[in-house]
């Protein structure tokens, strides 16, 4: 006897595993945003007393700035800085509010000021004037203008008159007059007429 072997064939309809089905998941990268911070100055507000000074002179400048008092122990103090001025100018608390000059017309509010000098040889023109608060950084500017001398008026008498004695006072002489005015003159017609005077009384007796 023969024995055969048979192939044995799955039943129709069942699946036939191919592999184990695997699951890939790709990771996502998220960049984080960091927040970016925007400082920036404050203006405050900046008077100049006067506004205006004249070329050719040694002028003074008040400068007068609205710098808040800092918290923290930093001093209520300023700075100003100009091309105009011949150095930088360090700005204290104003004494008193009545004190002069004083602010006008401005937030009100701590005020430091301070004096600066312009040279007689700084040019004609706008200069700008910066101030910082040392406190706080605040920051604000002004502009200051150096303007020509005026000139003098048309009616104002470039030579001045020749004084005389009585009702001459003040009033010019004739340069081209060979008789003297004034005081002299009133003299000398005074002797002309008592020696007259004594010639024809001579001249009567005899």
């Amino acid at each position: 006897m023969g024995c055969a072997a048979e192939a044995q064939t799955p039943p129709a309809g069942s699946e036939t595993p191919t592999g184990t089905p695997t699951t890939s998941v790709s990771p996502t990268t998220t960049t984080p945003v960091s927040p970016t911070a925007t400082a920036t100055r404050q203006s405050i507000s900046v008077q100049l007393n006067p506004d205006s000074v004249t070329a050719g002179e040694t002028s003074t400048v008040w400068i007068l700035a609205n710098c808040p008092e800092p918290s923290g122990g930093p001093a209520h103090t300023g700075t100003a800085t100009s091309r105009a001025f011949l150095s930088g100018v360090s700005l204290a608390p104003a004494t008193s509010a009545t004190a002069s000059p004083a602010a006008t017309g401005s937030p009100s509010g701590a005020w430091v000021r301070g004096q600066a000098q312009v040279s007689g040889t700084v040019k004609r023109g706008s200069y700008r004037v910066d101030v910082k608060c040392d406190g706080t950084n605040h920051v604000g500017r002004a502009t200051l203008r150096v303007t020509r001398a005026d000139p003098l008026p048309s009616d104002v008498p470039t030579r001045a008159p020749r004084a005389g004695g009585g009702g001459t006072f003040g009033q010019e002489v004739d340069e081209s007059s060979s008789l003297p005015l004034g005081g002299v003159g009133l003299a000398l017609g005074l002797a002309m007429a008592v020696g007259i005077g004594v010639a024809v009384k001579r001249r009567s007796r005899s």
